[in-house]
């Protein structure tokens, strides 16, 4: 492919490019704000200064070329792109809800909770203690800390919660409030919940094939301040942000990640894809604009899954004087330029990403109570891990799966 066809690609996959009522082709300036006519048949021809005095191909006729392959389906069909005047009533595509299955989750889902969530605890072992007084043991400080946050109740009032799971046998003693929260204080917690999260994936890992990554912030009660020339001081809320990747079709979240809340988002995609490959076979991975990099398609490719993850506008075909990471970068970037609907009904799955943000923050709130830094890191986790448990609760009902958690400690 030499430079004008490379121009051409671009040109196509980024412009507004259509046939006029004439017959005639329209294609934008790609260096000012003009356009070109261009006239297709045996002997194509357009208006630009390039084909003036080359009387060849310029990349504006390469760019109607590309589009009208992308028209030409397989059985040699044409699709013909016409103007109408059509008055006609459409009906928003809907999808069904199994109520069933749906209400009988929702109803039984408080106790349900409480017995998957004892048997993730149970085999935690916590190291042992030589002196002091004896500690609550950590199964049962998890298992406090994950239900209070599953209650979205302030730590006094989820007492008389925690006295019913006592009752139940789920804990022995009824811990202080305050030893709740000073067992998320524990930096050493934040490991142990990551791999609660991801054993409680693992229920669903033969649904779930296709997988979307995102990121997302959860409000404090802590600001930060900023200054301004214009505007002077301004207040805002600090943030922790959160890294996952999650399947698109239960939203059970497979691997996270906590940063600090200016981090970027695509260094944090290889380690993503890689936890989650190690428990499920993936097939695609889903993302936005902001992870487009080879490194990212590299790691895909990698698992031997294809990654859907949309280019910038400004995207440009990379040589391949650089090694073998620019192959996937240019292989993907003709299949996005050259079968766009394909790529995009492909693409679109990733908005269940914001879905899973939405039913976290939705179900178990938006923001931390959590004063410090490490508390609100092992806070977040214990939101993601209450989203899991719930997923699992409700493919319990509408896929008939039985869930064995307890083996891994």
């Amino acid at each position: 492919m030499d430079a004008r066809q490379q121009r051409g690609l671009e040109l196509a996959a980024k412009s507004r490019i259509y046939k006029k009522d004439d017959g005639t082709w329209s294609v934008p300036s790609q260096v000012g704000k003009g356009r070109y006519v261009i006239e297709m048949g045996e002997q194509p021809h357009c208006s630009c200064p390039d084909y003036e005095s080359r009387e060849a191909k310029c990349k504006h006729i390469f760019a109607v070329e590309y589009v009208l392959e992308r028209e030409r389906h397989e059985d040699g069909s044409e699709t013909v792109t016409e103007t109408l005047t059509v008055t006609e009533t459409v009906q928003r595509k809907t999808y069904p809800q199994n109520w069933t299955a749906y209400n009988a989750a929702q109803t039984t889902e408080k106790a349900e909770f409480q017995r998957l969530l004892f048997a993730l605890c149970a085999n935690v072992k916590a190291p042992e203690q030589t002196n002091g007084r004896p500690r609550v043991p950590l199964s049962e400080a998890l298992f406090s800390a994950v239900f209070k946050v599953y209650s979205t109740v302030s730590g006094r009032r989820f007492m008389s919660d925690l006295t019913d799971a006592q009752g139940k046998g789920y804990i022995q003693k009824v811990p202080h409030f305050n030893t709740i929260f000073n067992y998320l204080e524990m930096p050493q917690l934040k490991s142990v919940l990551t791999g609660l999260i991801v054993e409680s994936s693992l229920p669903l890992a033969s649904v779930d094939t296709d997988f979307a990554v995102d990121s997302t912030g959860f409000g404090s009660n802590r600001f930060t301040t900023w200054y301004e020339t214009k505007y002077g001081s301004v207040n805002q809320h600090d943030w922790v942000k959160t890294h996952i990747c999650c399947g698109v079709k239960t939203n059970v979240v497979t691997a996270v990640e906590i940063s600090e809340r200016n981090s970027h988002d695509a260094p944090f995609f290889p380690q993503l894809v890689r936890a989650t490959a190690e428990n499920f076979d993936i097939q695609k991975v889903l993302a936005d604009k902001g992870y487009t990099s080879s490194r990212n398609l590299q790691a895909v490719e990698e698992i031997g899954a294809v990654p859907y993850i949309a280019f910038r506008r400004n995207t440009k075909l990379v040589s391949d004087h650089r090694g073998g990471m620019n192959h996937i970068w240019n292989r993907m970037y003709h299949y996005y330029s050259l079968n766009r609907e394909e790529f995009l009904a492909n693409y679109h799955k990733r908005s269940n990403v914001e879905s899973t943000f939405m039913a976290i923050k939705a179900k178990f709130g938006d923001a931390v109570r959590s004063k410090t830094p490490v508390a609100q890191a092992n806070e977040v986790l214990c939101k993601v891990l209450c989203h899991n448990i719930c997923c699992v609760i409700q493919s319990m009902h509408e896929l008939g799966i039985e869930p064995e958690f307890g083996k891994v400690a």
